[in-house]
């Protein structure tokens, strides 16, 4: 049995994530994975509403009804939040993008793809973890274990870093500078590099771990790995924030009722060193933000920095409303426009 050519769906497919992607824009294997996952899911979904195989699916098996019914599908059957829900089309969007200046013949079909909008999302208040909360979280670590003693160094250097997950995941001894000045090199979004100063005291745990570990300075490999030497996943620092956590709320109960994740070390990162009077453009270069706009809402979050605002208002006892009182032979819109 000869096995079928590959059509135009599966040509693009490739050319967009083996080439266009990585090669031409110079995309992040992680974003690269990310789409191939949400175009995965897509197809799938195709096949079984078309009830053929994945490899049987063209071009114009994609039409906007399709992804209009896909995305509902993720909210209703996959319970997927409106978020996560955005990811997927944004990857939708990219590779029609593409399939637009790539066959244009199928330009119609492709600005109907575009043209599907991205749900308006609910902004969740930024959970962040005071000082004492923080204090309280390392303090439950057991530093006479090995993977007490990784872990106690791993939240030390997100709390003095305020790095992305992914940044601490990716993390070789290769990557750090523990002669003075102490620094890490750390690689964020769009590979961009920048550079973080690291405390004394976080420098001695980082050369304490690569020293029980065995590893040279100039090592490239994982820095923080679990129990079978793998290294830590995004998912594992997860867990492990929510197992200290959860220990540490007999020394600090106001975690009981916070919603936090690693990204949350990252939050309060930048509202401690708000707090400590850093400017905004600083923390922004700090954290790796490609805008200074995306730092500005955390002054809008540092409860203590209103309190100490509100502090210095004089309280008004009474507010008297300039108010004109309606009288029965005034029309109500000279009224209206009165007040």
């Amino acid at each position: 049995m000869k096995t079928p050519l590959p059509n135009l769906l599966a040509r693009t497919l490739r050319e967009f994530l083996a080439e266009h992607l990585p090669r031409l824009r110079g995309t992040s294997p992680h974003t690269v994975h990310s789409y191939r996952d949400s175009l995965v899911l897509l197809l799938r979904f195709v096949a079984t509403r078309r009830t053929r195989p994945v490899v049987e699916l063209d071009i114009a098996d994609l039409d906007a009804e399709q992804v209009i019914t896909f995305l509902q599908h993720l909210e209703d059957e996959r319970r997927n939040s409106p978020t996560t829900r955005n990811v997927r089309l944004a990857a939708i969007h990219a590779f029609f993008a593409y399939l637009a200046g790539r066959c244009p013949d199928r330009l119609d079909q492709c600005q109907r793809v575009l043209a599907v909008p991205f749900k308006r999302t609910r902004s969740r208040t930024v959970e962040y973890l005071e000082y004492d909360e923080i204090q309280a979280v390392l303090a439950a670590v057991d530093r006479s274990t090995a993977q007490g003693r990784r872990d106690y160094a791993l939240f030390a250097v997100m709390f003095n870093t305020g790095a992305r997950v992914q940044e601490i995941v990716d993390l070789t001894p290769s990557d750090l500078q523990l002669l003075k000045p102490f620094h890490v090199r750390l690689v964020g979004k769009g590979r961009k590099e920048r550079l973080c100063p690291l405390w004394p005291q976080t420098a001695q745990l980082l050369c304490d771990l690569i020293a029980e570990r065995g590893m040279a300075s100039t090592s490239h490999e994982s820095l923080f790995v679990n129990r079978c030497g793998r290294t830590l996943t995004r998912f594992g620092i997860r867990f492990l924030l929510a197992k200290y956590c959860s220990l540490a709320q007999s020394r600090a109960p106001t975690l009981a009722r916070k919603r936090l994740h690693p990204h949350s070390m990252r939050h309060s990162t930048a509202i401690h060193l708000l707090k400590s009077g850093v400017d905004l453009v600083t923390i922004s270069h700090w954290l790796g933000h490609a805008s200074v706009n995306t730092t500005n809402r955390y002054a809008a979050v540092d409860l203590e920095t209103k309190r100490q605002a509100i502090a210095k208002i004089e309280p008004v006892d009474s507010i008297t409303p300039s108010v004109k009182a309606w009288r029965s032979d005034t029309s109500i819109l000279a009224w209206l426009e009165a007040l």
